[in-house]
């Protein structure tokens, strides 16, 4: 797929996706939506990539939804044509034509199986700052700035970030920012744990390259990939059993592939562990756990 909005660019297994209207402040439209599905679906295919960065093109991470429609940005029936009602007139939002462009996006930000960091280079409003909470590690730089401003524009949060964001940050930080709508600097975000560290603007790829780096050169991608999941997942669990039930199928599974022996192997003659299990083909059976939830 040819990008538009995006830069897709692979080096030694890191891949650095950019948002890239830098004359729109990175603004997102239904493209960019469609291009970075398509991009993280590119991404689990391929086995080369062992680490995904997220960052902008020019002075804004994303400065939002594309405002350039007006009144009618937020408006699904005008800008896609009426959704479907019901035979009682009520609106079916089991159309997909209702669905959250953006919550589209994080869901599969959610669903990828290698670990996703973004370097926060400017402002990240609205979705800007949506799409990041599904991403694993949030790194800004000193001129990031952070706004869920959805209150300010009569909407509400979306991209999914009701589910994500009060589990990173907690539910009283979480409503104190989408309560107020305001735009806020990145010293704020790490305070309230949004982002991991802020860095000067310069330090922000390095440092999230080195991250990337750390990843890539020293751990088993098929580890990586269940970590991710088994973490995520469990955000939602509801007892500690079922944790269990998952590390349970993890370590048997692992404990007898020959990733593992060359780790404890590699680790007992003091040399580098050459992993060679790959995301694309060694999964084990067990996975996945969960079953996939449908929007209806």
């Amino acid at each position: 797929m040819a990008y538009e909005t995006i830069k897709y660019e692979v080096a030694e297994q890191i891949l650095t996706i950019t948002l890239n209207r830098p004359e729109k402040l990175n603004a997102f439209t239904g493209v960019m939506q469609r291009e970075l599905i398509d991009a993280f679906d590119t991404a689990d295919r391929d086995d080369n990539v062992r680490a995904i960065i997220v960052t902008g093109a020019g002075r804004a991470f994303c400065a939002g939804a594309d405002l350039s429609e007006g009144a009618k940005t937020f408006d699904r029936d005008a800008r896609r044509g009426p959704v479907k009602r019901l035979a009682s007139g009520a609106v079916d939002y089991s159309d997909p034509n209702a669905r959250d462009g953006g919550g589209q996006v994080t869901l599969r930000i959610f669903k990828s199986l290698k670990p996703v960091i973004g370097a926060i280079n400017g402002a990240a409003v609205g979705i800007g700052v949506t799409m990041q909470l599904a991403m694993d590690i949030r790194i800004a730089s000193e001129a990031a700035r952070f706004g869920f401003v959805f209150s300010q524009r009569g909407i509400v949060p979306e991209a999914a970030s009701s589910w994500f964001l009060p589990r990173i940050v907690g539910i009283s930080q979480a409503l104190e920012w989408c309560y107020t709508g305001r735009v806020f600097p990145a010293q704020e975000a790490l305070a309230g744990r949004l982002v991991s560290r802020v860095v000067a603007p310069d330090d922000l790829l390095p440092t999230a390259r080195a991250l990337a780096r750390e990843i890539a050169d020293k751990t088993a991608p098929v580890s990586v990939a269940l970590i991710r999941q088994m973490m995520w997942r469990m955000l939602g669990a509801d007892d500690p059993m079922e944790a269990h039930k998952v590390d349970s199928r993890g370590i048997y599974a692992r404990g007898r592939s020959d990733d593992v022996k060359e780790g404890v192997v590699a680790f007992l003659e003091k040399r580098p562990a050459v992993f060679r299990d790959k995301v694309s083909t060694d999964m084990p059976d067990y996975f996945p756990w969960w079953e996939e939830r449908e929007y209806k």
